[in-house]
């Protein structure tokens, strides 16, 4: 009886350690990482297209012409075919070349695109969608197996913990959401195999290993920038997880250094040192218009915010542009708070390296890319974003989840232990699911996107002129067409405020004219788009929208011209400078300007117009009764 009691109990503690060992299994983890990620994320499948995936995508020659664009992908900015359809030179400083992300979309273009060439916009989106989310999950498996095999080998939770916390992480659903962010999720995904291969290669001293590392790092590079910090953090992790000297893993990390600098070389052969003059849109440079003081304040305090956004991220933007973030100066004391939490957190970063603690690493992790672009380096072009913190966002999770980790080891029940962990990551997994299912849902188009993030950035010109072209797009829809009226009285709305907060802000003044003439006011249509053509006249859009609106002046002149030939020349001289190369309007410009006795004009008018249209007869007459030049 007794031994069948202990046999029992025998059974029983090694069905418990069964269980508890198939929870550790890196394939149960993973499983539960791969379902959890698609539920998180799936309702992204059916999104369209949004933000800067119609540059990078949908308005991109190169994506579109698929396996034949691949070639130009590799050897120019990423933004190449952007500016060349804008008729701008390159405006970021330190150019931008992320080929990698961009390949991958001419790939998919090539294999399930449309043929039909004329129809790009919705071309693809779900299975791009649908790629991003699966290269999302990816690489947080392999994180996963990073943390568990070579990091936290003796903690078995810890690592699911992190790599679970990182998954469903809110401020990621811009990276995850917008296809154009690929580039991020490349980044991470090739620098966690880099560090696996490191990892395998000093385990094994197997060739292969160095070389696969290699080829990942490479990969890293050409997705983005951010790779280049690997030259501090190899070194770092086996100094610290393999227990390296500082020079043996110095020396280790040389051959990553060769690519790096290839890396650059190549990089600087392609995009050069990107934008050379001063950009003049305070979109694209955020503190232009702070003093050097105001700069320097607002940049630090922008760290903090990032913070706050990791600890909360709630509510998120895709937009934090001028002048949603305010202008501040040393004398605001939350500036100083935030010199002092990053200057504490740079020096535990060296104390904790000392001592060889994992925590040294995700501090600098941290650090490192939060210091990549936070403008206190060089200028990005952009005040801040949650796709920039998500590299960084790694080492916040590690640093919060080591420390709960230590102050868990102080309690003494196992059971208390068990029920308090499962409470606090069940009721992130609740909180952050609502809070990213429903952000993935207004990253659907531009549309939702920018109606949405007006109200959450209300300061934002770019967020408030985006919303007022998501009405302007409204208006055009035909179920929208009784409402039609009361939706581009919105898009004023929003368009008016976005010019009121940036005075020259172009696209604002394009769409705000745009919902003018929709309301048939189109003296105030002109007013708007010549301001345009004051600022930037090659612009591509400017000069579509003049061809609409040239009729208008044209049909005008000529209504005119049997009443007041002045007025008549008044009308025709703006319908030429709106369409100029339009035959009919040069030649009865000259016809009006001829009843006046402007001969000048009227010969300059007739000659333009045989330029477009050498056999128009009835010009060529005019000509023939002009007196001679210079005759009065």
């Amino acid at each position: 009886m007794v031994k069948a009691k202990i046999k029992n109990k025998a059974n029983r503690q090694k069905g418990e350690r069964t269980n508890r060992n198939l929870l550790y299994d890196f394939r149960i983890q993973s499983l539960v990482l791969l379902v959890v990620g698609f539920i998180f994320y799936s309702n992204t499948f059916k999104n369209e297209y949004a933000l800067d995936d119609g540059i990078i995508i949908q308005k991109n020659d190169y994506v579109q012409q698929g396996f034949a664009g691949i070639k130009s992908i590799l050897k120019t900015d990423s933004y190449d075919s952007f500016y060349r359809w804008m008729n701008a030179k390159e405006q970021l400083t330190g150019g931008r070349y992320r080929p990698l992300s961009v390949v991958t979309f001419a790939i998919e273009q090539q294999l399930f695109g449309s043929k039909d060439k004329s129809k790009p916009e919705t071309d693809v989106a779900s299975i791009r969608h649908f790629g991003n989310v699966l290269f999302y999950i990816l690489s947080v498996i392999f994180l996963l197996y990073l943390l568990k095999t070579f990091i936290f080998k003796e903690q078995p939770y810890l690592p699911f913990v992190i790599s679970l916390l990182f998954l469903f992480h809110p401020i990621h659903t811009e990276v995850v959401a917008n296809v154009k962010s690929r580039d991020e999720i490349f980044s991470f995904l090739f620098i966690i195999l880099t560090f696996i291969s490191v990892f395998n290669f000093k385990k094994t001293n197997k060739l292969f290993y160095l070389v696969l590392g290699l080829v990942f790092y490479f990969l890293a590079l050409l997705s983005k920038e951010y790779a280049v910090s690997l030259v501090i953090f190899i070194p770092m992790l086996l100094y610290i997880v393999n227990g390296n000297t500082i020079k043996a893993s110095l020396i280790s990390t040389i051959p990553y250094m060769f690519v790096a600098a290839l890396y650059i070389i190549i990089r600087y052969k392609i995009v050069g040192k990107g934008g050379q003059i001063e950009n003049p849109d305070v979109l694209n440079a955020p503190f232009k218009y702070a003093n050097s003081p105001e700069k320097w304040a607002t940049k630090i305090q922008i760290l903090t915010n990032y913070l706050k956004l990791l600890f909360y991220p709630n509510p998120l933007s895709s937009d934090y542009s001028y002048a949603q973030i305010p202008y501040t100066n040393f004398a605001n004391v939350s500036v100083w708070l935030s010199v002092f939490i990053h200057l504490s957190m740079v020096w535990a970063t060296i104390v904790l390296f000392i001592r060889r603690n994992i925590l040294s690493f995700a501090l600098a992790f941290y650090l490192i890319h939060l210091l990549l672009i936070s403008n206190l380096i060089f200028d990005i072009g952009a005040t801040m974003g949650e796709r920039l913190i998500y590299h960084s966002s790694l080492g916040f999770i590690i640093i919060v989840c080591v420390l709960i980790s230590m102050a868990f080891k102080k309690l003494e029940s196992k059971n208390f232990k068990l029920i308090l962990g499962g409470s606090i990551v069940l009721f992130i997994t609740i909180g952050s699911a609502i809070e990213v299912i429903a952000r993935n849902a207004q990253w659907k188009n531009d549309t939702i996107l920018f109606i949405a993030d007006a109200a959450t950035v209300p300061n934002s010109a770019l967020a408030n002129g985006n919303a007022g072209k998501a009405y302007l797009d409204l208006s055009e829809q035909k179920e929208n067409k009784p409402n039609e009226t009361e939706l581009v009285k919105k898009a004023v709305y929003y368009l008016s405020r976005s010019v009121a907060i940036h005075k020259d802000y172009v696209n604002g003044y394009l769409n705000l004219g745009v919902a003018y003439y929709k309301l048939h006011d189109t003296m105030n249509a002109k007013k708007q788009w010549d301001y345009v053509y004051s600022v930037y006249p090659s612009n591509p859009i400017l000069k579509k929208n003049y061809l609409v609106l040239a009729p208008i002046y044209f049909n005008k002149g000529m209504r005119l011209g049997m009443k007041n030939y002045y007025q008549s020349v008044k009308y025709l001289d703006t319908a030429v400078i709106m369409d100029p190369q339009n035959a009919d309007y040069w030649y009865n410009l000259g016809g009006a300007a001829f009843m006046i006795k402007d001969y000048e004009k009227a010969r300059t008018a007739w000659t333009n117009s045989l330029l477009l249209k050498p056999d128009n007869d009835l010009a060529k007459k005019g000509m023939m009764a002009l007196p001679p030049i210079g005759t009065k």
